[in-house]
């Protein structure tokens, strides 16, 4: 997610609003993130639960969802299909 600042808000606000069409933006003011500018459509989507997508902390992820956290982790941990190998 890309971040600007307020300030950048003020003198960018083309360049903002474009980003913000893509994919939320997060507006940060004395560098603490502060607001979300997202588009209209993905403010509806979330509003209206037609996005689906969800963040948990992985004690309280579905089951499902856990199980494929961590054989995931647990596959990078240990290297496995990672872009450095021979």
């Amino acid at each position: 997610m890309r971040q600007f600042t307020t300030g950048d808000l003020n003198k960018q606000v083309g360049d903002v609003t474009d980003a913000a069409a893509r994919e939320p933006v997060i507006l940060t003011k004395a560098g603490k993130p502060r607001f979300v500018l997202m588009s209209y459509e993905h403010y509806e989507r979330m509003r209206t639960g037609g996005d689906l997508r969800g963040a948990y902390h992985v004690s309280e992820m579905p089951k499902e969802h856990r199980a494929l956290f961590l054989a995931e982790t647990d596959r990078l941990t240990q290297h496995k299909g990672c872009d450095d190998e021979p």
